[in-house]
């Protein structure tokens, strides 16, 4: 299995790990899904306003927020298929993640592992405003995070903003 990562740059703060890292992720998260079609990823790093804009299009909260995930194809979805997946698009605010890091106390790099995990969960289908499905990908998610972390990064501490557990 592989991802071929099409990077886009919109943001003046730059992303707090590099391109090739974020491949290495999203090969980790594939891996641990069991998945081993090609796949391709777009990574799309941008600032608050496009976040905010992007957001509101998509999920109607007139806010920038850390990461969004727009998904495009499963890679399960043709067992048959030979081509490689179009995952779809991680979107990410480099400047709302280092915010978002102080208020967790960890780093912005660290953090940013999280929403890539997190976001690539997404793009595979999990969803966690679903009671079920929630469960599952907390499992999941914590058991990359605290891989790529190295344990540094406690995947469900409360969000500082809302007080809810933290996705």
């Amino acid at each position: 299995m592989s991802v071929e990562l099409v990077y886009r740059e919109a943001s003046k703060a730059p992303l707090a790990v590099d391109a090739r890292e974020v491949k290495g992720l999203a090969e980790m998260v594939l891996a641990e899904e069991g998945i081993d079609r090609p796949c391709e990823l777009s990574l799309s790093v941008v600032d608050d306003a496009e976040m905010a804009e992007l957001n509101s299009e998509l999920r109607g909260v007139d806010a920038p927020t850390d990461v969004l995930s727009i998904e495009l194809e499963r890679p399960d979805e043709d067992p048959q298929a030979t081509h490689p997946c179009m995952l779809g698009d991680l979107v990410l605010d480099p400047a709302f993640i280092a915010r978002q890091a102080k208020d967790f106390e960890t780093t912005p790099a660290d953090e940013t592992r999280l929403l890539v995990i997190h976001g690539m969960l997404h793009l595979l289908g999990y969803d966690h405003g679903d009671p079920g499905d929630s469960a599952r990908m907390g499992a999941v998610q914590q058991r990359l995070v605290e891989r790529a972390t190295e344990g540094r990064v406690e995947p469900f501490t409360l969000d500082a903003h809302t007080g809810e557990p933290r996705p």
